[in-house]
C-alpha cells in the first residue's frame, strides 16, 4: 500500500457512518462501508499540505465478535490518493487500505515510504532473464548465479554461494558487478518485498536452457533455497506472480 499512496495519513477518526444500499456494492463477506471523517495528525507522505479534516470511504472486516466495528476515535493511517477539486476529499488506494495505528505499523509505513522515494530505490522485478551455475572443485561446492528483468531495465541479480559444510549464502547485487560481501536483504525492507512479491514460486526452465542437466537442477534447486528464505509475500494471501510490484501468495 505504501509504494500504491501518494498521501498517507496519520489521523483520529471523529465520525463513522454506515453505507448502504447500491453505495455499498461489492462489499467483501462481512465487511460495512463507511463514510469516516478524520482529524489529521501528521502528514507521514505526500508532496503538499491537506486540510486539517478529510473524509474517505472504507470497507472495514468484522470485530471479533462478528460485527460492524466502532471505528469512532480510532488512530489509523489511510493509505490514499487525493481527489481532484476536493481537498477535504481522499479515496483509499484499496478499498480496506486503512491500518489501525501502532507505533510498529508507522515505523514500517515510514521506513518504506523513505525507501520507495530515495534516488536508489530498489527497481521493479518484471521476470528473470537467466541462470547459470559453475561447480566448484569440491563436492557440494559451487555458485549459481539468476539474473533479473526490470522494470527500468537496470541490473539485478541473485547469487547462491554453495560450501561444503556450509549453510547456503544467497545475496543480491543491484549494479552490474556481484559483490561477494553482499547480503540477503532484510524481510520487510523495499527490497525483499520487490523479490518476494514478484518472483516465480519455481525458476522458469527457459532460464535454465543452455545448461548441463546437472547444472540446471542446482540453479533450480538455488533458486528454490532462495524462495523459501524470501518467505511468503503477503503471508499467504493468494494474488498473482509477477506483474510488477503484485504479489507472489
Amino acid at each position: 500500500m505504501v509504494v500504491q499512496s501518494p498521501l498517507i495519513i496519520d489521523a483520529t477518526i471523529r465520525s463513522a457512518a454506515k453505507i448502504k444500499g447500491d453505495e455499498a456494492a461489492g462489499l467483501a463477506p462481512g465487511h460495512t462501508r463507511f463514510y469516516v471523517e478524520a482529524d489529521v495528525g501528521t502528514l507521514v507522505r505526500g508532496t503538499a499540505a491537506i486540510p486539517q479534516r478529510v473524509g474517505w470511504v472504507v470497507d472495514a472486516a468484522p470485530d471479533w465478535r462478528g460485527r460492524a466495528p466502532n471505528l469512532k476515535k480510532r488512530r489509523v493511517l489511510a493509505f490514499a490518493r487525493p481527489v481532484a477539486g476536493r481537498p477535504d476529499q481522499v479515496q483509499l488506494v484499496t478499498p480496506g487500505a486503512q491500518r489501525d495505528w501502532s507505533p510498529a505499523v508507522d515505523s514500517l509505513a515510514r521506513q518504506i515510504a523513505q525507501e520507495a522515494s530515495a534516488p536508489d530505490a530498489p527497481p521493479i522485478i518484471t521476470d528473470i532473464r537467466s541462470a547459470f551455475h559453475v561447480p566448484g572443485a569440491l563436492p557440494g561446492e559451487g555458485e549459481t548465479q539468476i539474473f533479473l528483468v526490470t522494470k527500468d531495465n537496470r541490473p539485478a541479480a541473485l547469487s547462491i554461494l554453495r560450501r561444503p559444510g556450509e549453510q547456503p549464502r544467497w545475496s543480491v547485487a543491484l549494479t552490474e558487478i556481484i559483490d561477494d560481501a553482499a547480503a540477503a536483504p532484510r524481510r520487510d525492507t523495499l527490497l525483499w518485498y520487490r523479490l518476494a512479491c514478484a518472483l516465480p514460486a519455481t525458476l522458469p526452465e527457459r532460464a535454465t536452457a543452455s545448461l548441463e542437466p546437472d547444472d540446471s537442477a542446482q540453479a533450480q534447486a538455488d533458486y528454490r533455497y532462495v524462495i523459501e528464505q524470501l518467505g511468503s509475500c503477503r503471508n499467504g494471501t493468494n494474488t498473482t506472480s509477477i506483474s510488477g510490484d503484485a504479489a507472489r501468495g
